[in-house]
């Protein structure tokens, strides 16, 4: 395998120096991509030459359109059929890669159909009769469409993509991938983009790439010079009030907040919303078109604080966040670096707090290790940060009694529907009782 880590770089290199076509280099300049990123100087030449790509680099460092641009130029020279299909970790990162895959190719007229989980099948199945070019999904649905959508087949593919493959691996979507694989013509072009070259996708560029070119712009997980990295460390009881007081200091920034629960990150939300923060919740317990519109709102801006769990730690581009709290310290070094990464992204400045309280100490400091430096204290006086200790308190009472009211009518609903079906049941087995008396005339 070729192996391209370092080459001199060239501070004058554009797309149309690195063979790209000219419609595609408009669409560029209209989404605001100026010149490329290291890892579009990389991958994107060696793409349309015709390589298969084993792409190392982090999230936000602009691996979406490294392997979309070549995709589109092919399809441009070549259209035929079902074209590439691109798999994603997650519903949302599907379909943010979907819409910059349209945007890229808004000039040649592409369409993508995104099937994801917690999206109605029959709405899925009717964007595959219209024959798109690209699809964008999640490796469930898309096994779940080849086994149940009649017509629909993998047979005209000629681009196969995986993203985020140390994900898609650690979700143990090993299985569905490998019945994809199985599908899929032989003679394709395979790009498998990574954060990292764990052993599950060690063995799977082996099992599906063909003499591969490796392109890592990153040897190790770090963080960008223009993040403002800070720490509090706060007893565990008055975890809110700090939280509060943190948001009333740096008010009017752009904010996601991370926590590591999806009943914390609904709470929060609720609790925030009583206290007057615009904030709306994002969790793998909503359904899909919630997820979508939480993430909608936060992108407009019309909420300014978005409270999520690890759903939107990775892949997710929004420009405009100011500032990550991690609410909840990350169970590990690497989650760290993707939540954090959620800012200061494509040059700009951004800040991270990290909350850390008497049960959090010893995986801090692991973090403080893999980031190779200690963190600064974010600065506060006990004192005016309790100030808030009465409101938050009421606050808290009353999104706990919200969550359980929300949560009992559920419960009545689910019970009402029970009710509703053994009713019937009943009235049925009553009608089945007299048919059989009928028939077998009086005793």
């Amino acid at each position: 395998m070729a192996l391209i880590e370092n080459p001199e770089e060239d501070t004058v290199v554009t797309f149309e120096k690195l063979g790209v076509d000219p419609q595609i280099v408009e669409a560029c300049k209209k989404l605001g991509f100026k010149n490329p990123t290291e890892i579009q100087r990389k991958a994107i030449p060696e793409a349309l030459a015709g390589k298969d790509i084993v792409g190392l680099a982090q999230t936000g460092s602009g691996k979406t359109a490294a392997f979309s641009i070549p995709m589109l130029q092919a399809l441009l020279a070549k259209p035929s059929g079902l074209f590439g299909l691109v798999l994603a970790p997650t519903r949302e990162l599907a379909v943010q890669i979907s819409d910059q895959i349209e945007a890229l190719g808004a000039v040649i007229g592409v369409k993508c159909a995104v099937l994801v989980g917690g999206i109605d099948t029959m709405s899925q199945s009717m964007a595959l009769a219209k024959k798109p070019h690209i699809i964008v999904g999640t490796p469930g649905r898309v096994v779940y469409h080849l086994e149940n959508t009649k017509g629909f087949n993998l047979k005209t593919l000629k681009y196969f993509v995986m993203d985020e493959a140390d994900r898609l691996l650690g979700m143990d979507f090993e299985e569905e991938i490998n019945t994809i694989l199985k599908v899929i013509p032989k003679d394709r072009n395979t790009f498998l983009f990574s954060a990292t070259m764990t052993s599950k996708v060690a063995k799977l560029q082996r099992a599906s790439l063909n003499d591969p070119v490796k392109i890592q712009v990153a040897t190790k997980y770090s963080t960008v010079d223009t993040l403002q990295q800070e720490y509090i460390f706060i007893p565990y009881k008055h975890k809110e009030c700090y939280l509060t007081y943190i948001l009333n200091e740096l008010a009017g920034n752009s904010v996601i907040i991370f926590t590591s629960t999806c009943a914390a990150s609904t709470k929060l939300a609720i609790m925030l919303r009583n206290l007057s923060f615009k904030a709306i919740p994002i969790n793998g317990q909503m359904d899909q078109s919630k997820r979508l519109s939480s993430l909608n709102k936060f992108k407009a801006q019309t909420m300014d604080i978005l409270v999520a769990t690890d759903v939107a730690a990775r892949g997710l581009d929004i420009p405009s966040v100011d500032l990550v709290i991690n609410y909840d310290v990350p169970v590990s070094s690497k989650e760290y670096m993707h939540r954090v990464g959620r800012t200061a992204r494509a040059g700009r400045t951004g800040r991270a707090v990290t909350l850390v309280t008497q049960y959090d100490v010893e995986i801090y400091l692991r973090i403080e290790h893999a980031l190779e430096q200690k963190l600064e204290e974010f600065p506060t006086e006990q004192e005016s940060v309790l100030v808030f200790s009465e409101r938050v308190n009421e606050a808290i009472r009353v999104a706990t009694n919200e969550i359980k009211e929300a949560g009992l009518s559920e419960k009545e609903k689910r019970s009402m529907d029970d009710s509703e079906q053994s009713t019937g049941h009943l009235k049925k087995r009553k009608v089945e009782k007299k048919v059989i008396k009928k028939k077998n005339g009086p005793k």
